[in-house]
């Protein structure tokens, strides 16, 4: 009985090993995603106060450029709304630290994770009214900075034929 159990696990080994070979192979060809990052000035906890609204040439042919500029506008909107709020409220969260021992920050945590749920809500309206239909799908991603060691949120799109993993 004990031999049956151990051949059993060394073939579900071999089957997720023959898995994940057929998914890095997918990876390998899959064509890059577009990525359309934070231009602005202000970034609060990785999150920019605007994202830069120039049509990537990835998406000529795919989606009309008036309608990326109109879905980068109401992101900017919503992202106009609530960044100076959450700004001012690390202001004062910092000023306050040390006589709360960092309990002023929670706060301007709670904030920036509401917009950032805000923000994906809006890119999931924008998938559902258009981009699937275009076999595109947007999200918002935490990706590290070009420019530093810094993490930062960009906005993602998938292509036909992009098997990237969504997380």
């Amino acid at each position: 009985m004990e031999d049956f159990d151990e051949i059993y696990e060394e073939e579900e080994e071999e089957e997720e090993d023959e898995d994940r070979a057929a998914e890095e192979q997918l990876l390998k060809y899959a064509p890059d995603p577009v990525v359309v990052r934070g231009s602005g000035h202000v970034t609060v906890f990785g999150l920019s106060n605007k994202f830069e609204s120039e049509f990537p040439s990835a998406l000529t042919g795919k989606v009309a450029p008036e309608e990326f500029k109109a879905s980068i506008n109401r992101v900017n909107s919503c992202l106009r709304k609530t960044l100076p709020v959450n700004v001012r409220w690390l202001l004062c969260g910092c000023l306050c630290c040390c006589c709360t021992l960092g309990f002023s920050l929670w706060p301007v945590i709670c904030l920036s994770k509401r917009t950032r749920r805000s923000i994906e809500k809006l890119l999931e309206w924008e998938n559902s009214r258009l981009y699937h239909k275009l076999c595109l799908h947007w999200r918002l991603s935490k990706r590290k900075c070009e420019t530093n060691n810094m993490m930062e949120y960009v906005s993602i799109s998938h292509l036909p034929g992009d098997r990237t993993l969504l997380v």
